[in-house]
């Protein structure tokens, strides 16, 4: 009977039960894929507004990047650069006077005859009379020392000579009255009336007066020259021009202490003024060593100073000085004036062109020159900076002339009308690209 019931009942139980199951799973697969189908519909409101929001940014980040490389490149290009230039220039050589150059050279005026003016001993100015610029003779009085104890000193030696004097009068009295006595005495003895004795007391007295006499000549002596020494002495207060010239210095004021030395500390003169001997004036250059075989003493120059350098004085060389300057490879010349004149003053610079005689018909060569200050380089590898086409600077290596002489005489490497760079910035190279500022 149970198994009977059972059956059926297990039966039934078997069939219901998978078909619920089917119909679940059938309902589970639908919702599914409604549910896909909604997320497919779905708006992602957190993505989209975020990459909207990020996109404007990078456009202003990339646009800052591109004006500030824009501005780099506009400060950091190539600019030209501001230079003074000079045109180069072709003159003839030839010089006034018949002659043609054949070296030119610089230096100075200097004078021969020149001393600053001191005292022989330390004192105090009392009084300076010269003034810078004064003309002063031989022999003029130009300062006073104090001679306040120099002065008494003179009057004590004259005042002991003078003393030593009278003791060589006093004793010449008693010699003269020793020889009286002494002739006396001696007709006495030869009369028998006086001994020998008081012959030989007499003989000795008037041999002891003499030899004072003697030593009092060698005193008088002795202060005749304390007296010239005193009188020296003060002789020397008064100090005196030595030569007749120029005063260009005053160097001393009343008040302060003079000596022939110095004392150190920067309170003690050494000199009252110096004195020029404007008559003595001449040139003094220094040649290079290499060209100074084409010097010759009474040789013919024209000399120009700096500043008159319109006005060609003639001149003509002294002397060439008989040692070289190992330091600089140059001889010093002496040249001088053929006329001396009131406008050439000591230390003034000078240029100097020497000549040599002219050749009868023969033309005037021309040389080239450019000023001083276009040269760049050492001695030896000389070279300047020629404005080429399109504004660009070209390095042209030259070859300079003798002589240290402003303009400087181009031997080789430019050509007259080329324009070169006189003064620029220290950083200029070929190729760069410059604009001239022409030079008057």
């Amino acid at each position: 009977m149970g198994q009977i019931g059972a059956g059926p009942l297990t039966s039934l139980k078997s069939q219901r039960v998978p078909s619920t199951i089917g119909r679940l799973s059938t309902t589970n697969q639908a919702d599914g894929d409604f549910q896909r189908k909604l997320d497919a519909l779905k708006i992602d409101r957190d993505e989209r507004p975020r990459e909207r929001r990020g996109a404007p940014w990078a456009v202003v980040a990339t646009a800052i990047i591109v004006l500030i490389a824009a501005g780099a490149w506009w400060a950091l290009r190539p600019r030209a650069a501001l230079v003074h230039t000079a045109a180069v220039e072709e003159v003839a050589s030839s010089a006034k006077g018949g002659g043609t150059t054949v070296l030119n050279a610089s230096g100075y005026v200097t004078a021969r005859r020149q001393a600053t003016v001191s005292s022989k001993m330390t004192g105090k100015v009392v009084e300076v009379l010269v003034e810078e610029g004064m003309k002063v003779e031989k022999d003029q009085v130009l300062a006073r020392l104090d001679a306040t104890q120099i002065a008494p000193a003179l009057q004590l030696a004259e005042a002991q000579l003078e003393a030593a004097r009278r003791g060589v009068k006093e004793t010449d009295a008693q010699i003269n009255d020793a020889y009286v006595r002494k002739r006396r005495i001696d007709e006495l003895f030869r009369g028998g009336i006086s001994s020998s004795a008081d012959r030989d007391a007499i003989a000795a007295e008037v041999a002891v007066l003499e030899a004072h006499r003697a030593t009092e000549d060698q005193q008088v002596h002795a202060q005749e020259r304390a007296v010239d020494i005193a009188r020296q002495n003060l002789a020397d207060t008064i100090i005196r021009a030595p030569f007749a010239g120029v005063a260009i210095s005053k160097n001393a004021q009343p008040g302060e202490i003079i000596s022939p030395m110095s004392a150190g500390g920067g309170f003690t003169r050494t000199g009252i003024s110096t004195i020029v001997d404007m008559s003595s004036l001449e040139i003094e250059v220094d040649v290079n060593e290499a060209y100074i075989q084409r010097v010759q003493p009474g040789q013919k120059v024209e000399a120009t100073l700096d500043a008159y350098r319109d006005w060609a004085i003639p001149a003509h060389v002294i002397t060439t000085i008989p040692a070289a300057d190992r330091q600089k490879a140059t001889v010093m010349v002496r040249i001088a004036f053929d006329q001396l004149d009131p406008r050439i003053l000591p230390d003034m610079g000078i240029k100097v062109a020497f000549l040599g005689s002219a050749v009868e018909g023969a033309a005037a060569k021309r040389v080239v020159r450019i000023p001083r200050a276009a040269v760049r380089g050492s001695t030896g590898s000389e070279f300047v900076f020629v404005v080429g086409r399109e504004g660009k600077l070209e390095r042209r290596a030259v070859t300079l002339g003798p002589g240290g002489d402003d303009p400087a005489e181009v031997m080789a490497g430019l050509t007259a009308g080329e324009r070169v760079v006189t003064a620029g910035p220290d950083d200029l190279a070929a190729g760069r690209a410059v604009k001239e500022s022409q030079d008057k």
